[in-house]
């Protein structure tokens, strides 16, 4: 780590650099402080911090943000501002910041996503199934990719040499692409499953000539997608080979456990009901006419003309 003081304000800049570099060596975790470094105009100097622990070790975190707790000490003391940096360090504040805006952005994305479906599927019901459904798909390929790159289960079969924490921005990384193969997939199982139920069918028949009808083009993407991520698998490089692991084993969950299996057992299970919304909110949701039903209509009550009335363009 990287340690920089400020001495522009201060008016003994060697007392504050010899009594800063004392008390970074009492640290605990702290190994080895290199002398000083100051700079030519005597304003700035710079110090080496060797922790004792590893970069991926816990204790260098906590050692990171004491060092940070003692800055503000110094500061008091001798008036040098005390910054903590180096790859290390910005990795932790990367790291930090990543993880405490998942859950703001997971957020952002399934509140999208429960209004975007209620109005194409003009349910509440249906769009709440799909975003729990997803969670569901991101929960378990967090868990497979942590078994695996975190713990080291059966690492060896995917050539992961040495277990690690995971990468700071793969879990954002993994929900946007998880998050857009998802919904595509639920659209084009359940938009079919509704235009058979607005177009007359009952609705245990239209989940399954819906699903007959759509199973095959979710297979085929499914079956696509994650033969395109699993080639990253057997990269040499830990990054790609993560999250090339991650994209595959999401798309498997999510297409063929939750799209396939639970979305139409889920719809079979609740009948009429899975079309349901309240009268209040379908006044406010604009109608989306995805399965053409105004079209039909409209069909329905045209009159009637002869078929040489077809070809007068007056007609």
């Amino acid at each position: 780590m990287v340690i920089i003081a400020d001495l522009t304000h201060v008016k003994n800049p060697t007392t504050a650099v010899t009594a800063v570099q004392a008390d970074l060596a009492t640290v605990a975790d702290v190994a080895y402080v290199t002398p000083a470094t100051v700079t030519p105009t005597g304003d700035t100097a710079l110090y080496t911090v060797v922790p004792k622990s590893g970069p991926l070790d816990s204790a260098t975190e906590t050692l990171v943000h004491a060092l940070r707790t003692h800055a503000h000490a110094w500061d008091t003391q001798t008036g040098a501002s005390v910054y903590i940096t180096g790859a290390t360090a910005v990795q932790i504040d990367v790291s930090t910041k990543l993880g405490s805006a998942l859950l703001p952005y997971l957020a952002v994305v399934v509140g999208l996503a429960l209004v975007l479906l209620a109005l194409v599927f003009r349910s509440l019901l249906v769009p709440l199934k799909a975003t729990i459904g997803f969670l569901f798909s991101i929960a378990a390929t967090f868990g497979a990719v942590v078994c695996v790159f975190q713990w080291g289960w059966l690492s060896g079969l995917i050539g992961v040499e040495t277990a690690a924490p995971i990468l700071s921005f793969l879990p954002i990384f993994l929900v946007g692409i998880l998050f857009g193969l998802a919904m595509d997939y639920e659209v084009f199982l359940v938009t079919r499953m509704r235009e058979e139920h607005v177009h007359g069918a009952k609705s245990t028949d239209a989940v399954i000539h819906g699903f007959a009808h759509s199973a095959r083009v979710v297979t085929a993407a499914g079956l696509i997608m994650t033969s395109v991520f699993a080639g990253f698998v057997f990269s040499d490089e830990s990054v790609v080979k993560s999250m090339g692991f991650a994209l595959a084993v999401g798309v498997l969950i999510d297409a063929f456990l939750v799209r396939m299996t639970l979305v139409p057992a889920i719809m079979s299970l609740l009948g009429e009901h899975a079309w349901w919304l309240p009268r209040w909110l379908d006044r406010l949701l604009p109608n989306i006419d995805v399965e053409g039903e105004s079209l039909a209509h409209l069909l329905d009550t045209a009159p009637a003309f002869a078929p040489d009335e077809a070809l007068d363009p007056v007609h």
